[in-house]
C-alpha cells in the first residue's frame, strides 16, 4: 500500500516548530500569522504565513 507519506523523503532532521499571534483588524477580518519560533527579527519579516477565519476548517470535517 503506497501512501502520501511514502512519497517524502526521510529526515532525522527535527521538524520546525511555529507560534503564533492573533491580528485583530476593526475594519477587516481578523489574522492569525503563523511563524518559526526560533526566528530572528531579520527572519520574521519574510518567514511567516497569515490566515483568516474563512481559512480555518474543522479537524473533523477534513477527515
Amino acid at each position: 500500500m503506497n501512501t502520501d507519506a511514502d512519497s517524502f523523503p526521510r529526515t532525522d532532521e527535527p521538524a520546525i516548530e511555529l507560534d503564533h499571534a492573533t491580528i485583530e483588524n476593526e475594519n477587516a477580518p481578523d489574522e492569525c500569522a503563523i511563524f518559526p519560533r526560533e526566528a530572528t527579527e531579520d527572519e520574521l519579516m519574510t518567514h511567516w504565513i497569515t490566515a483568516h477565519d474563512e481559512s480555518f476548517v474543522s479537524l473533523e470535517s477534513m477527515r
